[in-house]
């Protein structure tokens, strides 16, 4: 069986985490070309990938300029660039491997939905985490009533204070104009769960969040607008501690710096003009940094879900409610403890464990993805992209309480 041909558009983090995948598995995949506009990133992908000059390109319009030349797509450009090559993409035929969100417009998101599915076009939105062992497990926990009915779903997500203030006080989530609201950018992949987990609809919505923390009313008097100008404030979020001194955040110099293995002289430079050597008291961020989502799911399921970036762990942590037990879990830990109400005992179960990001999550949607592409499984199997739409909207109706004050919102 011949490989997947797959285009590459976003060069980025994600778009090279799933083009690896490709690279590991050439049996599955070949990546034929790239569209990035980035030239160290566009040059650097195409040699790791071994792509012909010509397909080589520098923006997703190039993509498709001529007749379809591959099987897929990968989309992996920023929130409000999924639209345009989405449905570029589909109007010529190509099958879709889609970053999260769909789109920061709940009416593209939809649109996008639709036409694929007009077009007889597969679209697998990257939900990624729950193609990861421990939430595979989860669910097949759930599914086979080992809590027994579920009454109420307690979720929260620790986003960790470091990788909060890198992403979503400094990063590219900054801003939800720019990007998209806090609960889309980050929680979409907890909304898709917690449905996908259920097993019902949500039917009402409630929301409370600000941006309690990283504003100028907490802004110190003595700090400059740049952590490299001379600050002699002792902070947690300073920059140069963060991306030249704690090794445990190494990661977060790509995405400063704008290109893979940058050197500590890369990484000040950066600090001195980009947007990640900023005060985070001074930057233009507006998304919340905390938020409560009530829910009432059909059969009177009820909901907590609470989204914080004042944590130390970057996790999920979950208790489920059920009229013959609990389950509680816990992504940092690995483990699901089960507590039966009948015989009084608690079990402790260990979910498979896979390389890659996202608990393994990463690899798991590829995979998932060739399946899918070669019909080995349905759509019902998968985060494709009108389950995920229909799972978008308890973001865009979570954003729209939440900037009402609470108001209830019914699905």
């Amino acid at each position: 069986m011949n490989p997947i041909k797959v285009i590459t558009i976003g060069a980025g983090s994600r778009g090279n985490t799933y083009s690896n995948y490709c690279k590991e598995n050439l049996h599955q995949f070949q990546i034929v070309g790239v569209a990035e506009p980035h030239t160290i990133r566009r040059e650097t992908f195409c040699k790791e990938h071994n792509i012909a000059q010509e397909n080589c390109l520098h923006t997703w319009e190039h993509v498709f300029d001529r007749p379809k030349w591959a099987d897929a797509v990968l989309i992996c450009t920023q929130d409000n660039m999924h639209y345009g090559p989405a449905m570029a993409a589909i109007a010529q035929g190509y099958h879709i491997l889609l970053e999260k969100p769909v789109s920061p417009s709940e009416a593209e998101c939809f649109e996008i939905a639709s036409a694929a599915e007009a077009a007889g076009v597969k679209v697998v939105v990257c939900h990624t985490m729950r193609y990861s062992p421990f939430f595979q497990k989860l669910k097949e926990l759930l599914d086979g009533g080992i809590i027994g009915d579920i009454v109420s779903f307690a979720h929260l997500e620790n986003v960790g204070n470091i990788h909060y203030s890198h992403s979503f006080v400094r990063g590219h989530w900054r801003n939800s104009v720019e990007s998209s609201p806090m609960i889309l950018a980050k929680s979409c992949h907890d909304m898709d769960m917690l449905q996908w987990l259920i097993g019902k609809k949500c039917i009402a919505v409630s929301s409370f969040g600000s941006q309690k923390y990283f504003n100028s009313k907490n802004c110190p008097p003595s700090a400059p607008p740049r952590c490299t100008d001379g600050c002699g404030v002792d902070c947690p979020y300073d920059a140069r501690k963060i991306y030249l001194q704690q090794p445990e955040h190494a990661w977060m110099r790509t995405p400063a710096v704008g290109h893979a293995n940058p050197t500590d002289e890369d990484v000040e430079a950066a600090l001195k003009t980009g947007p990640y050597g900023k005060c985070v008291f001074q930057t233009d961020n507006n998304v919340v940094d905390n938020q409560v989502t009530n829910m009432l799911f059909e059969d009177d399921v009820t909901v907590m879900f609470s989204m914080c970036g004042h944590t130390r762990e970057i996790s999920r942590s979950l208790k489920i409610m059920g009229t013959k037990g609990q389950l509680r879990a816990h992504t940092a830990y690995g483990s699901i403890y089960v507590y039966d109400f009948l015989t009084c005992t608690e079990t402790e179960i260990f979910p498979d464990e896979k390389e890659g990001g996202h608990g393994g999550g990463d690899v798991g949607i590829m995979e998932t993805f060739y399946q899918y592409l070669h019909d080995e499984i349905g759509k019902d199997q998968v985060s494709e992209a009108g389950i995920s739409a229909q799972n978008h909207r308890l973001c865009f109706a979570a954003e729209e309480s939440r900037v009402n004050g609470g108001k209830l919102i019914t699905l």
